[in-house]
């Protein structure tokens, strides 16, 4: 029986061990990216509760745009005049001057992010 409770405990200890390492890179992913505006698509008013990243890709560079629930869009930024595009996936993003200056409206899904940009007048 010592050996059967030594074996438990010892699964119990490797799955307690895989979840804090799980919530440690969770911590550290919601911990990066600059903060930015966002709102959900139907709320009154943006709050610093989103973050950003850039990375650069084969396509040019993209940004990585993460809402407070964890989830993300990855946006193309295009030089034709659009801003950004949808970098993967099939739903495709809705951009905006924004009232902020020096900033566009991207509208992605159920969010809509403010991200820094060249306006051009």
């Amino acid at each position: 029986m010592n050996g059967i409770s030594a074996i438990g405990v010892g699964k119990s200890l490797g799955l307690a061990a895989l979840l804090l390492l799980a919530a440690c890179g969770s911590a550290k992913d919601d911990a990066t990216g600059d903060p930015i505006d966002c709102r959900l698509a139907d709320a009154p008013r943006f709050e610093r509760i989103c973050t950003i990243d850039r990375v650069d890709s084969p396509d040019g560079r993209v940004i990585v745009a993460r809402g407070p629930d964890g989830g993300f869009r990855r946006l193309l930024i295009v030089k034709d005049g659009r801003g950004v595009i949808a970098a993967d996936g099939a739903v495709p993003v809705t951009v905006r001057p924004s009232d902020e200056p020096g900033h566009i409206e991207v509208a992605a899904g159920e969010m809509v992010y403010r991200l820094p940009a060249k306006v051009a007048p």
